[in-house]
């Protein structure tokens, strides 16, 4: 190739390598008598001195993420900074108990002195730049993100009738580094009574709210270690109406195994709480534990019990107490 004589497809090596040590060292076996063997792949690390004459293959093949650390060695892709469009994974996860986080999910419970309700979520959350890693499971960088979500509540009764939905959509920056993780950005949130709920009871109708925020939030998340995260929360609504005032405040815990699961799975447990100034600063506890399952990009299906105690999370009704008991599927980006 180029004018190279290639070596002999023989027993013996090339006659440069043959006898005396030379720029190659000290002699080698035979060659291989099939020039196009496969090779195994080198057993090194990614990482190899500056200036090296050679390059594994795997290195190689990596193209612009190959950056030379400032040590004056190769860095893993994991820590090479690039700006990525769509990129995989978020920096900032959504709160698995917060209940009115964007998701695919449902709730079916029942709630104490009341009927049986099932509770969907139709939404999202989604990085759609980033500077940073380009590791889905715990990445590191500035990212910006948008969410969106519809937040229904239906009857389980044989009408199903949509009692009320409230509306979610957002977005913000966020940024992580090693264990830390921080979120500042804008929701709106407003809350509808439900057509068929309108129509069968004028009492309803008469009573309905124009339940609305528009908040600013900053959040912070911290993992102790791989398995625990904490995390809190603060909005300021600057436009509030129907009886929302400007503070809310959420703070909780998840505990499960890292990384992907595979079929098997793991169990889980989170804790959420969530106080409202329009409450007096109470609000309502939610807790959930199941099984999980993770993949490589982060996300996380759960099944499992649902359990809050406090205010009604439907913003229709939010000045009603409720304890809800019941079972959950969820989808969390």
């Amino acid at each position: 190739m180029g004018g190279m004589t290639p070596y002999p497809v023989t027993g013996a090596p090339p006659p440069a390598m043959a006898g005396a040590p030379g720029m190659y060292g000290a002699p080698p076996a035979a060659m291989p008598m099939n020039p196009y063997a496969p090779v195994e792949p080198s057993s090194a690390s990614m990482i190899v001195p500056a200036g090296s004459p050679y390059v594994d293959a795997d290195v190689y093949c990596q193209g612009p993420q190959a950056a030379m650390a400032p040590s004056g060695m190769l860095a893993s892709p994991s820590d090479v900074w690039e700006f990525q469009m769509l990129p995989q994974g978020l920096i900032y996860r959504s709160y698995w108990a917060g209940v009115k986080e964007p998701r695919l999910g449902i709730q079916l419970m029942h709630i104490t002195g009341d009927h049986s309700f099932w509770d969907p979520t139709v939404g999202a959350r989604v990085g759609i730049m980033r500077l940073g890693t380009t590791g889905g499971l715990r990445p590191e960088g500035l990212e910006w993100d948008v969410e969106g979500a519809a937040e229904p509540r239906l009857t389980l009764n044989r009408d199903r009738d949509l009692e009320s939905v409230d509306f979610r959509a957002g977005t913000y920056l966020t940024y992580g580094i090693s264990d830390w993780q921080f979120k500042f950005g804008y929701y709106h949130l407003s809350s509808h009574l439900g057509d068929e709920l309108a129509i069968k009871d004028p009492v309803a109708l008469a009573d309905r709210i124009n339940y609305v925020r528009d908040s600013l939030v900053l959040g912070a998340s911290y993992y102790p270690n791989p398995a625990w995260r904490l995390y809190g929360e603060t909005a300021y609504a600057m436009n509030a109406d129907g009886g929302a005032a400007p503070w809310e405040f959420q703070f909780g815990t998840e505990l499960s195994a890292p990384g992907p699961t595979g079929p098997d799975g793991t169990p889980f447990v989170a804790l959420n709480g969530h106080l409202r100034e329009e409450e007096d600063f109470s609000g309502d506890i939610t807790a959930q534990t199941g099984w999980l399952w993770r993949n490589t990009s982060g996300q996380v299906l759960r099944i499992g019990l649902h359990y809050l105690n406090g205010k009604s999370n439907q913003y229709q009704t939010f000045t009603r107490s409720e304890q809800q008991i019941g079972l959950g599927i969820w989808y969390d980006f």
